[in-house]
Parts: structure tokens; C-alpha cells; sequence
């Protein structure tokens, strides 16, 4: 049985993959500081595992594979880049603990690391705690590997590029040409056929947006043809991810249940989580989570 630890684990896109796949997993620990996450993880898993609310901060366990996807809004254009310095205290610093818990683990190392963050990453200002990072997991015994990764190349259609680092323990370094891409879904796949007026635009601020010349985060409301911008985490306030044309020159917003979908999660996930939770944290546990069929692609070229 394959053990794993999801560090910063929201609500469990790397266990949904590996559920889908049919590998039997064992989820030694998941650690999420949001309790509304929390309350949809354990939904979603059928309290298997029950979770509460914990730091990542001093924590020590001994996984397979590591899953880490560090909080990126300091480093997102959308956080201002304020940056991930060890020690600046930002949200996006907290990568640092993951090399802390690995460290604490002694002559014990998972076999293999992944962590998922944004394209700010490998950004000018930011490269530099990028390379730190990669040459801290070197002197731990890890090759790594790195590859920007779009959702749309795994069949979601969503423009969501991320960047992902493979660490592989004593070994060569993983081949991302090998993951197995698929075609794009029509959006009309997933999109809902009967939606509530509540979704419609209908506030002249948002409407003066739609299809103006500022190209600024928050700026433009685009309308989505073949494929929506990356879902964000306030999708009702700020939907830089598009929006719906609904005929007569009318337009909505996506809803929640479209927003989980473009992430890769089926109805019965979405309603497992909406069971517990109202719309804002379902929005905001879509944009902070990772495509669930970008880690179905690497686990089937790991295992």
C-alpha cells in the first residue's frame, strides 16, 4: 500500500488522483490549517481519516511520497510577490518547513517529493529561493526535475499553468516527456445547463469590465470560449478565470460545482464537500487546489 503525507493538503486532489487510479493508498497524515478544508477533505474521503485544523510547522512523519503544495500568494503576481525568504514570516515561506520535516525525519527519506506552485517561481526575483530550494533537496540525496504544467494538456479546459519539481531519492531524475497528456474537453462538458439568475452579472462595475483594455489581475472580465483563465479563489469577486456568455449580451459567472469540475473533481466529490461547506469556501477550495488529472498523469508515471 502506498503511504503518503499531503502537506498544505487542501482538499486532497493527490488522494483523489490515486482514488480514481484504484492504488491503494494509505494517507499517513494530511496537514491543512483551513478548517473549511478540513470539513471537505473529510467529506470527501468519508471521514476514513479524521483531520483537524494543524500547522505544518514541527511536524514529522515518514511517507512514500510527499506531497507539498506551499501557499503561493506571495509569490503570485496577484499576492504582489512579497516573496518566500526564509524567515520573512510570508505564507509562502512555509516551503521551508517541508525541507525542516525532512531533515527531522534522520536517515529515513521519503521516495520521492512533489511540489507544485506557481510560474512566479521561476520569475527573476523569485529564482533565487528556487534554486535554494533545489539545491537543499541535493544535499538530502534527491535528484530533481522541474516542467511547467498546463491543465489543459490533461484534459481540463482551463488555461492553469503551474510549475511542478519531482525530487526522486537516489535516483535519476524524472522524465516529465513521459507523462501521458490527453485532449482538451469541451468546455460544454462542464458547464451547467440550468443556473440561477444569482449568477448573473448584472453590477455596472463588473459589466464596464467586460472585454476593456486594462489586462490587469482584476481588470478584465473575458468571456470564455474554449477553455477558461485559472480558477481563482474568489470567484464571485474577482472571476479573472472568465465568464459565461448566456445570450443577449448577457453573462455569469461560473459556479462552484463548474469550478470543482474544471479541477478534475467528479459531482460526487463537489457535493461531498458542499454538504459541509457554502459557496465562498467551495470557490476558494477550487482556486487553491491542483488539477486532480495533472496527478493521476504523474502518478501513473511513477508507479
Amino acid at each position: 500500500m502506498l503511504q503518503i503525507l499531503e502537506l498544505f493538503g487542501g482538499i486532497g486532489s493527490p488522494r483523489v488522483a490515486l482514488r480514481n487510479m484504484g492504488v491503494p493508498t494509505k494517507s499517513i497524515d494530511y496537514v491543512e490549517i483551513d478548517q473549511k478544508a478540513v470539513d471537505s477533505y473529510n467529506a470527501i474521503f468519508a471521514s476514513e481519516l479524521t483531520n483537524q485544523t494543524q500547522s505544518v510547522v514541527n511536524w514529522n512523519l515518514k511517507p512514500d511520497i510527499l506531497i507539498h503544495g506551499s501557499p503561493c500568494q506571495d509569490i503570485s503576481v496577484a499576492g504582489k510577490k512579497r516573496g518566500a525568504d526564509k524567515g520573512s514570516g510570508t505564507r509562502s515561506s512555509l516551503m521551508w518547513e517541508t525541507l525542516r520535516i525532512i531533515r527531522d525525519m534522520g536517515i529515513w527519506r521519503p521516495k520521492i517529493v512533489i511540489w507544485e506552485n506557481v510560474k512566479g517561481v521561476l520569475h527573476k526575483r523569485m529564482r533565487a529561493n528556487f534554486n535554494q530550494y533545489l539545491e537543499e533537496m541535493e544535499s538530502l540525496g534527491y535528484v530533481n526535475s522541474f516542467e511547467t504544467l498546463d491543465a489543459r494538456d490533461f484534459g481540463l479546459p482551463q488555461n492553469r499553468q503551474r510549475v511542478f519539481t519531482i525530487s526522486m531519492l537516489q535516483n535519476e531524475a524524472f522524465n516529465f516527456n513521459i507523462l501521458r497528456r490527453s485532449a482538451m474537453r469541451d468546455i460544454r462538458e462542464l458547464l451547467e445547463t440550468d443556473v440561477s439568475d444569482e449568477y448573473t452579472i448584472s453590477s455596472p462595475s463588473m459589466l464596464s469590465k467586460i472585454n476593456s483594455n486594462d489586462s490587469g489581475f482584476g481588470g478584465r472580465l473575458k468571456p470564455i470560449d474554449e477553455y477558461c483563465w485559472t480558477i481563482t479563489t474568489k470567484q464571485n469577486r474577482c472571476p479573472n478565470s472568465g465568464i459565461v456568455p448566456i445570450g443577449e449580451d448577457k453573462f455569469r459567472l461560473l459556479t462552484e460545482r463548474e469550478c470543482w469540475r474544471l479541477q478534475g473533481y467528479s459531482d460526487e466529490d463537489y457535493d461531498a464537500a458542499a454538504s459541509v461547506n457554502g459557496k465562498t469556501a467551495l470557490y476558494m477550495q477550487s482556486g487553491n487546489s491542483i488539477p486532480v488529472t495533472i496527478f493521476e498523469a504523474l502518478f501513473e508515471a511513477m508507479i
